[in-house]
């Protein structure tokens, strides 16, 4: 595995998913809470680009009219048929056994202090 250069921490920002090239995968990256997360731009059900879909949060419903929204900007949802994927861990919401490949982002920081730093992703 290498580390492959995507820019500087100050480039990607929280909410808007950036979607790169690396050997050849097309990959997506999400800013969430601070923290750079890689998924393939690959949705396993049948081939979309899952990154080109909508961030939004996991609803659930304890009772009729009540509404719970949790893991808030941290699911991408399918832009073909709306399967949606926790992009933490690449997982199919309601179903563990489906998921969609996951890459480690490393940020090389400059100065703790500061939101600075070059961001690498291991492939």
């Amino acid at each position: 595995m290498a580390l492959h250069y995507l820019g500087t921490v100050d480039e990607f920002t929280d909410g808007e998913p950036r979607i790169v090239d690396v050997k050849g995968r097309s990959v997506g990256i999400y800013k969430i809470s601070g923290k750079l997360h890689a998924i393939l731009n690959y949705c396993p059900h049948q081939g979309a680009s899952l990154c080109k879909g909508p961030v939004t949060s996991w609803v659930t419903s304890p009772l009729p009219g009540q509404f719970i929204y949790e893991q808030e900007g941290e699911i991408v949802r399918c832009p073909w048929h709306h399967w949606e994927f926790d992009i933490k861990t690449g997982v199919l919401i309601v179903d563990n056994k489906v998921r969609t490949k996951t890459y480690d982002v490393v940020v090389e920081t400059f100065d703790l202090s500061v939101d600075q730093g070059n961001v690498y992703i291991e492939m």
